[in-house]
């Protein structure tokens, strides 16, 4: 049987106190790890890579909101102009506030029906992401 710090190679080094965890393929440290390619963590992949598939996806929002609810619509094509424009009709249809910042819209309130029915009306592809 294999102890710690053995070379056996059925059981690569995965941790070592010194350097902290290693890869088991190439045994560098994790972080200076050449055998695969570095990906960022899943939350900031989601927020900086904008999804060009074609599909606006609109979802309801609490976070960081105490408490409010926002309906938020991503993956709007066009220009900030075009959103802009597009956030007002929304808000106006809703009868609520709301902002168009980054390619992102936010409306007052629970209005995913009414904003998908628009949307759907003014010939986007619209999926209702989240629950």
């Amino acid at each position: 049987m294999a102890g710690p710090g053995s070379s056996d190679p059925n059981r690569p080094v995965v941790y070592d106190s010194a350097v902290g965890r290693v890869c088991p393929t190439c045994g560098r440290p994790s972080k200076d790890c050449a055998c695969r390619p570095k990906r960022p963590a899943f939350r900031e992949a989601s927020k900086n890579v904008p999804r060009n598939d074609g599909i606006v996806r609109v979802s309801r929002d609490r976070r960081n909101r105490r408490g409010k609810t926002v309906t938020v619509v991503t993956g709007v094509p066009g220009s900030e102009a075009a959103l802009d424009e597009l956030a007002g009709t929304l808000k106006r249809l809703c009868g609520c506030g709301g902002t168009a910042k980054d390619g992102v819209i936010e409306i007052q309130g629970d209005h995913r029906d009414l904003v998908v029915s628009k949307l759907m009306e003014l010939g986007y592809r619209v999926k209702i992401a989240g629950g």
